[in-house]
């Protein structure tokens, strides 16, 4: 399955007004804290993919293994994406850790998720960087370029325009702060 999201930044009052109008399912509020490892005879950011465990709370902390292949398009961040529950998540990075995977920043982010049309609408402040909405789904690969005109389609019903989207992920947003502070 690939992911289909659409981001840019918004004022989260105004996304939630909106949400409301529109009878969006509030799902409710989540701190995420996302530690990103690089692979230790590959380097990711060149390939552009990701691996992270993400630590959830907000209700029964959880823990889950993510790996996001390289972008496939340039109109979305779609992308391959396998996720996996962990039940300990201090062990599954003992292990990365062990195996030479090194653990290169940590996003972390409050979210607020709302249900709306098949797509999950999260609204993200994230820590250092600012806030965004992010609109995803997902969908086989026969399907992405269909998901993506509708992912268009909701940001426009929220009032932002998709042109403005964002294809920096969260965690190349982190490392440009870091190794570019101003």
């Amino acid at each position: 399955m690939y992911e289909v999201e659409v981001k840019l930044r918004a004022d989260h009052a105004a996304m939630r007004s909106t949400l409301d109008e529109i009878d969006a399912e509030a799902l409710g509020t989540v701190n995420q804290t996302d530690d990103y490892y690089n692979h230790p005879t590959r380097d990711f950011a060149e390939t552009d993919e990701a691996l992270r465990i993400r630590r959830e709370s907000g209700g029964e902390a959880t823990g889950e293994l993510t790996y996001k292949g390289p972008l496939v398009e340039s109109a979305s961040k779609t992308r391959k994406e396998l996720e996996t529950g962990v039940d300990d998540a201090e062990t599954m990075a003992s292990i990365l850790t062990a195996l030479d995977f090194d653990q290169v920043a940590t996003v972390r982010k409050t979210r607020d998720r709302y249900s709306l049309d098949g797509f999950t609408v999260s609204l993200d402040e994230i820590d250092g960087i600012g806030t965004f909405v992010e609109v995803e789904t997902t969908a086989p690969e026969s399907a992405i370029e269909a998901e993506r005109d509708r992912a268009y389609d909701l940001l426009r019903l929220l009032g932002l325009d998709p042109s403005d989207q964002i294809r920096a992920s969260y965690l190349e947003m982190v490392l440009e702060r870091e190794y570019n502070p101003r």
